[in-house]
């Protein structure tokens, strides 16, 4: 389980270092997500990018809404620090009041900054300790016709860099018997809509994505990919906690398998992803 403290610290510190090989896997899912944020998204108002990471949803959504004010949280002071130095560089000279990133729990900045038009999410959503809760927290920071954008993965089976991880290493993780943060809390989208519903959210039809996983690229395609997966992902966590002998044989193990998924200067692995749509349901639940 990833905690906030995690995020704090040393996971926050891997993912800002890593932020152009996370941004590069999420790339082909990045452009159907930003298509449905552009599609609800209002012109004025304010939105909240919960998780927002190296800032590429936020900047994105700047870039399609540059009237709409965008906030970018997440728990990482590092990944703040990359979003906030992408924004001067790529923003297109935004200002504060329209494209800006905090490092701040989510759910206490929306109480304390909105009532938000817009939530939006890449993959942000599966850490929280109490899903309705948090679910809840953002419905109250909502105005009453806001909307709720978000990614998150599907089943594990589906996901490459898990079940190729899992083989490598010789052990697949039990299914939690409850809810349990982490990548694949969200894979049931049964369960998914009931938080929303019980949340004060009125879920629409989660549209389940296969996309591309890139994971190498470049001269070398199978070294970067390890490389990657060597910092990010449950081959990273194995590798972590291995003996240097376990460690090798794991290293070369995810090599050969690696092979297989590469074409031409890129290794691309399967994914699968939910990408959810919600609007504020009543009043504030």
């Amino acid at each position: 389980m990833t905690s906030g403290l995690d995020w704090r610290g040393r996971v926050g510190d891997i993912w800002a270092a890593e932020w152009r090989r996370t941004d590069r896997s999420l790339a082909d899912l990045s452009r159907h997500l930003n298509a449905a944020i552009a599609a609800v998204a209002p012109e004025q108002g304010l939105a909240l990018d919960i998780g927002s990471g190296a800032g590429a949803t936020s900047l994105a959504l700047h870039a399609a809404r540059p009237g709409l004010c965008v906030t970018g949280v997440d728990l990482s002071p590092d990944l703040v620090t990359v979003a906030q130095g992408r924004a001067a560089d790529e923003g297109g000279g935004a200002d504060e009041a329209h494209l800006r990133f905090r490092c701040d729990d989510a759910i206490r900045l929306a109480a304390r900054e909105g009532p938000f038009d817009l939530f939006v999410s890449r993959h942000g959503v599966m850490f929280f300790p109490d899903s309705v809760a948090a679910f809840r927290g953002l419905r109250q920071a909502a105005t009453d016709d806001a909307a709720f954008v978000f990614s998150c993965f599907d089943e594990r089976g589906h996901n490459g860099f898990a079940t190729l991880a899992d083989a490598v290493i010789g052990h697949t993780p039990p299914t939690p018997a409850g809810y349990e943060p982490g990548p694949f809390a969200f894979a049931d989208s049964h369960r998914v809509a009931d938080w929303l519903e019980q949340a004060g959210w009125a879920p629409g039809a989660a549209a389940r994505l296969s996309f591309e996983y890139v994971v190498g690229a470049g001269e070398d395609p199978v070294a970067d990919a390890i490389a990657f997966l060597s910092r990010i992902g449950p081959a990273a966590r194995a590798i972590a906690a291995a003996t240097p002998d376990e460690r090798d044989r794991i290293v070369k193990a995810l090599g050969r398998a690696l092979s297989d998924y590469r074409v031409e200067d890129r290794v691309v692995l399967p994914a699968s992803a939910w990408i959810w749509r919600a609007h504020a349901r009543g009043g504030a639940g």
